[in-house]
């Protein structure tokens, strides 16, 4: 897995959102409320598994400053992402 600087990347931030781009496309986002509850986050698949939605994770609980809650994942992938969150969260 290669790990990504975010850096190479703009990150937007807007009320509950956090965004990351770079000049083409949107890379991933990640939605939120204040209590840390992840409501939806997406990683564009080309840039899977590079470490990026972990990265905007912890951004979140950074902002909060709260242990993450995660709704219902809509998906597999989704599933797979939260339970191997638990570890560090």
């Amino acid at each position: 897995m290669e790990n990504l600087n975010l850096k190479n990347f703009e990150l937007v931030k807007t009320d509950g959102i956090f965004t990351l781009k770079n000049l083409n496309t949107t890379i991933g986002f990640v939605r939120f409320n204040e209590a840390g509850e992840v409501e939806y986050i997406f990683v564009n698949p080309i840039f899977r598994k590079k470490g990026l939605a972990k990265k905007l994770l912890k951004l979140v609980k950074s902002k909060t400053g709260k242990k993450l809650k995660f709704q219902k994942p809509i998906s597999p992938l989704g599933l797979k992402l939260q339970k191997s969150l638990e570890k560090w969260n």
